[in-house]
C-alpha cells in the first residue's frame, strides 16, 4: 500500500522561512544537467534551443524552478531522450523509507555523483576511446595505486 506523498510543492519552508527545492525538482534538474553535459552542450546553447536564458536553464538544473510539462517535453526533444529519462532513479517516498532500513553504501552514491560530474564524464569519454586493453588495465591499476596511497596518507 503506498503512502501519499506530502508537500509536493516546488519549495518547502523550514523553521526559518527559507525556501528549498523539492527533491523531485532537484532530481529532474540534475538529469537535465547530466544529459546536457553528456552531449557537450553549454547552458547557453540549450537555452538558445529552448528560447530561454542560460540563467533559466541554471535554475531548472538546480531544481530552483520547476519544469512544466510542455517545457520538459521540449527539453526531451532537444536533448534526444524520452521524457521518462528525467525521472529515472527519482527519489520515491517508499524507496526512501526502505533505504533507511538498509546499511549505508556511501561508495555507490559517490560513484554515481562522480559519473555525473564534468571530470567523471571527461574521464569516461577518454577512457572508452583507449583501444589498447593493456593500456586500459595499466590505467586502472595506476588509479587504484594512487587511491590507496591517498587513503594511506589520510590515515596517518
Amino acid at each position: 500500500m503506498s503512502t501519499p506523498i506530502q508537500n509536493q510543492g516546488a519549495v518547502e519552508n523550514d523553521d526559518r522561512g527559507a525556501r528549498r527545492a523539492n527533491p523531485i525538482d532537484i532530481h529532474v534538474g540534475s538529469r537535465v544537467r547530466f544529459r546536457r553535459m553528456l552531449l557537450g552542450m553549454s547552458q547557453e546553447k540549450l537555452g538558445e534551443r529552448l528560447g530561454l536564458t542560460f540563467q533559466q536553464v541554471q535554475k531548472y538544473e538546480k531544481g530552483i524552478n520547476r519544469i512544466g510539462a510542455s517545457r520538459l517535453f521540449d527539453l526531451a526533444q532537444v536533448l534526444g531522450v524520452p521524457v521518462q529519462f528525467f525521472y529515472e532513479e527519482a527519489p520515491v517516498l517508499e524507496a526512501r523509507i526502505a533505504l533507511e532500513s538498509l546499511p549505508a553504501r556511501p561508495d555507490e552514491h559517490s560513484i554515481v555523483e562522480f559519473l555525473r560530474s564534468r571530470d567523471g564524464l571527461e574521464l569516461n569519454r577518454a577512457f572508452v576511446r583507449i583501444a589498447d586493453l593493456k593500456a586500459r588495465r595499466a590505467i586502472v591499476e595506476l588509479v587504484r595505486t594512487l587511491a590507496n596511497d591517498a587513503q594511506a596518507e589520510a590515515a596517518t
